[in-house]
C-alpha cells in the first residue's frame, strides 16, 4: 500500500453549498471530506431539494473524493434524562439519516451525549433505545447504504462514550448493531487516558477496542493534536504535531497495519498566527508521516 491509497481528508464548510465543499476539498488535493448538513448548533433542518442532491451527486462522481461523512449537529444528546431534548435528539438523528441518504453519502457521525448526572447506566440505556429507535425507522430503511458511527469521547462531564466499554455496552445492547460503526477520536482518545506516543501504547489501545467493540467496527479516524497532557479529559484540538501526542504518535497512527485503510479525517484548528492556511499545513504534516509500503 502506498500514499496514493491514502484517505485523508478534513472536515470543511458547506457555506458554498453541498457541491463548494467538493470544491474546497479539491482545491486541498484531499480524497475524503466530512460536512455537516445544516448549521451544527441549530435544531432545524431543512430538506434538501432534489436538484440540491442532484448536483452534489454529480459534482462529486466528478470528483476525486472517494469518502464522504456527515457529523450531525451538536445539540444531539442520545443519553438525555431530559425528554424534550431526548425525543428531539432522536427526531433529528432521524433526519440526519436523511439528509445522508438524500445526498446519497454513506456514513453520519454522531455523539452520544452526556447523561447530565442521571448515572452512565441510565444513560447508556438511554442511548441505545434512542438508537434502536432510529435505526428500526422507516427512514433509516429507505437508505440502507447509510452508517451510524458513534464517536468517542474526551470524557469531560458526564459524557457518554469516554471508554471502549462504554461503546460496546451501547453496540452490543443494540437490537440491530448491523449498521453501526464507531468514529476513533485521536484528541478524544489521547484526553480519556488512551496513551497514542508510543508503539506499546498504541497496540494496547487498538487490543482494547478489539477485545470491547471489534477492530471491525472502527471505521473512521479523526486526527486532532491534544493541546492538554494523557488524560486530562479536556477536548481541545491542536495541529498536528504541535500537541501532546505529538508527531510519533500521529507517525504510528496512520501507518498501523490495522489502521492504514481507514478514512482519516482532521478536525484540527482552521488558522495558524492567524492566516487561514492551516489544513494545508495538517495535511502535508500527514503526508509526510505516512510511509509507503
Amino acid at each position: 500500500m502506498t500514499n496514493a491509497d491514502l484517505l485523508l481528508g478534513c472536515h470543511l464548510s458547506i457555506g458554498k453549498g453541498f457541491a463548494g465543499a467538493i470544491d474546497a476539498a479539491e482545491a486541498l488535493g484531499i480524497n475524503a471530506l466530512q460536512i455537516f448538513s445544516h448549521n451544527a448548533r441549530s435544531w432545524k433542518i431543512r430538506s434538501i431539494p432534489a436538484e440540491t442532491a442532484a448536483l452534489f451527486q454529480r459534482r462529486r462522481e466528478a470528483s476525486t473524493i472517494r469518502y464522504i461523512v456527515i457529523h450531525t449537529m451538536y445539540l444531539i444528546n442520545l443519553a438525555s434524562p431530559e425528554e424534550a431534548i431526548y425525543r428531539r435528539s432522536i427526531d433529528s438523528l432521524r433526519a440526519e439519516t436523511v439528509a445522508a441518504g438524500i445526498l446519497g453519502i454513506d456514513y453520519i457521525n454522531t455523539h452520544i451525549g452526556s447523561h447530565k448526572g442521571s448515572s452512565i447506566k441510565t444513560g447508556i440505556a438511554r442511548a441505545v433505545a434512542a438508537l434502536d429507535e432510529v435505526i428500526a425507522s422507516p427512514e433509516f430503511h429507505n437508505y440502507n447504504n447509510v452508517r451510524i458511527l458513534l464517536e468517542n469521547t474526551a470524557g469531560t462531564g458526564t459524557t457518554i462514550g469516554t471508554t471502549f466499554s462504554e461503546l460496546g455496552r451501547i453496540i452490543n445492547s443494540l437490537d440491530d448493531s448491523s449498521r453501526v460503526g464507531i468514529c476513533f477520536d485521536s484528541c478524544h482518545g489521547f484526553a480519556a487516558g488512551y496513551e497514542l506516543r508510543t508503539a506499546t501504547g498504541l497496540n494496547q489501545t487498538l487490543e482494547e477496542l478489539d477485545e470491547l467493540v471489534g477492530i471491525e467496527r472502527l471505521q473512521l479516524i479523526h486526527l486532532n493534536d491534544s493541546r492538554y497532557p494523557l488524560a486530562a479529559r479536556r477536548d481541545r484540538h491542536q495541529h498536528i504535531g504541535q500537541g501532546e501526542i505529538g508527531e510519533q504518535g500521529f507517525r504510528l497512527l496512520v501507518n498501523d497495519h490495522r489502521l492504514r485503510h481507514l478514512p482519516f479525517i482532521l478536525e484540527t484548528p482552521k488558522e495558524i498566527d492567524g492566516k487561514p492556511h492551516a489544513d494545508q499545513i495538517n495535511l502535508q504534516t500527514i503526508r509526510r508521516l505516512r510511509t509507503n509500503r
